[in-house]
Formats: structure tokens, sequence, C-alpha cells
């Protein structure tokens, strides 16, 4: 399978049916009240529902179904990563940020809405992902709650996807070198994959000791992702990103492309996946989505 030809029928049938889950989640956690708070609530819908490839999600429910955990619980805990994530474009496509118009093919929140309300929103769903996390009635034991939550609240915070986003930013005019490009997107993107696998073995109850292959594997997705991120930045179509593209160059941002060259970059991304599938070698086919989620990273095309 090359590049934008689609995901193999294991996965595509998988993305289907985590999207409309997904979709239909945050359907529930979000009804708009009727009342003052209207325009704050169909902001979050707005960014939450219809949109993204839900990658988060599907990793965590995958991980868990490996141990046997509800898919319904599976599923809110992916929605509470996926809050995060939706938090964070909203954020990304500021004006004081990337000033992106685009995201997913429609209108930015701050452009279909407006700037004080794309805040707003963006702190919202931050706040709703660990509502999720915290709520007893999902999850009775307290301590895999609270794993949950400081497991998340680790990946999404300076030590995670705000301190990547930092470093992002200084970038524009500071030259990094490889390895510190790396540094910055095992945190601006890696860190929320890492946190979506970690999380679905937290559900498992896996010891942290036994999650070592597990984070071998969301380490190196999470590389390969962004390598392909940057190339689809660099060569890819914006129709069918659904986003601006060619904006790193234009900010002189050093990125994996800039540094190794697309050749390089894409056999790099390819090494890793392979490296990510080979820490899967304990588990049988059982496994399979995991597999095919890792080859989809290289061959997507937005």
């Amino acid at each position: 399978m090359t590049l934008g030809e689609g995901p193999e029928p294991l996965l595509a049938d998988a993305l289907v049916r985590i999207a409309r889950e997904v979709d239909v989640c945050f359907d529930t956690l979000l009804p708009v009240p009727g009342d003052a708070r209207d325009r704050l609530y169909q902001a979050m819908r707005y960014a939450a529902i219809g949109g993204g490839k839900r990658l988060r999600p599907l990793l965590v429910m995958a991980v868990a179904g490996l141990f046997g955990v509800d898919r319904h619980i599976a599923i809110r805990v992916g929605c509470a990563i996926e809050a995060i994530h939706v938090y964070s474009l909203i954020h990304d496509d500021l004006p004081c940020m990337d000033d992106d118009a685009l995201r997913h093919g429609k209108p930015t929140v701050h452009v279909a809405f407006d700037e004080a309300t794309a805040v707003l929103a963006g702190d919202a769903l931050h706040a709703l992902a660990f509502e999720i996390l915290a709520d007893p009635a999902l999850i009775g034991d307290p301590f895999t709650r609270i794993e949950l939550v400081r497991t998340l609240a680790t990946a999404s915070g300076a030590a995670g996807m705000a301190g990547g986003q930092m470093m992002d930013m200084v970038a524009e005019t500071t030259s990094f070198d490889l390895a510190t490009v790396t540094r910055l997107q095992q945190l601006k993107t890696g860190a929320l994959l890492s946190a979506a696998v970690e999380m679905g073995a937290i559900l498992g109850r896996l010891s942290a000791e036994g999650r070592s292959h597990l984070r071998g594997y969301a380490r190196d997705i999470g590389l390969a992702f962004q390598i392909i991120d940057d190339l689809i930045d660099t060569e890819g179509d914006e129709a069918a990103a659904g986003k601006a593209l060619r904006k790193d160059e234009a900010a002189g941002k050093q990125t994996f492309v800039s540094l190794l060259g697309p050749d390089r970059a894409r056999a790099q991304a390819h090494m890793l996946v392979d490296q990510a599938i080979g820490y899967l070698g304990s588990h049988g086919e059982e496994a399979d989505l995991l597999r095919a989620i890792a080859r989809f990273i290289v061959e997507r095309d937005r």
C-alpha cells in the first residue's frame, strides 16, 4: 500500500467505528444547555464532533482490548484524551499561535465563532477531559482513576504537549539540531500518543514493569507520525490534508525533512514503524489492530 491509498480493511473498519463512537460520546457529554452558555457549548461541539482521525481514542481502545477491557470504558477514556487533543488544536489555531483559518477542512473555531469563545472552548474541553477520568461511575477503582489522571496531566503539561508547543514557538527564532527537534516532537506530538497507549494498559491493569514493550511501540509510532506530518507539510495536498501546509518552511523552522531530506526522513519513519511492530512480538493476532495503526501512520496523506 502506498501513501494516500487508504488504510487496510481491519483498520478502515476500526476508524469508521471509533469515529462514530467518539462523536456519540461527545454528543452525550456536550448537550447545549439552552441558556447563556449556549455559544460555548456550540463551539465545543463544533470542534469535537465530526473531525479528525481519532487516532488517540483508537489507541486506547486497541491496547485496552488486549486485556478484555469493556469497550464503553475504553471509549470514554479515549474521549478524555481526544478532548485534550481538540483543545490543543483550537488554541494552536488562534492568531496568537499558528493563526490558521482551516482545520479538518472547515473554518477554525475562532473563525467560525470568535477568539474569546475559542479560548473558552479550549479551556472547557481541557477541564472536561479530567471530569471524564475522575468519574467514579465510569471507573470504580480510585487508584486506576488517579493513575489515568496523572498520566494525562503529565502528557498535557509543560513536561509534555505544552512544553513541546513552547519549543515549537522558540524554533521560529532558534536553529535546532536533530536531537532537539526529536525532543520537541516527542513532547508536542508523541506525549499524547504515548499517553493513549499507557492509559489503555492502565485500564488493562498491566503493571508498570509489564508496559515497557508498549512504551517502545508508542515512542516509535509517535516519532514516525511526526516525520510523516513533516513530509505532508512539505509535499502534501492542502485539500487532502484539510489544513494549510508548508507553514514550517515559511516560518524557518527546522524539521525532520529539512534536517534529513525527504528520502532519509521517509526511510526513518518506515524503520521506526518496523521497530514499533517488533515490540508487539509477544502478542498474537489480538494485536493486529495495533500493527495496522503503525503501518497506517506512514501511509496516510493527512
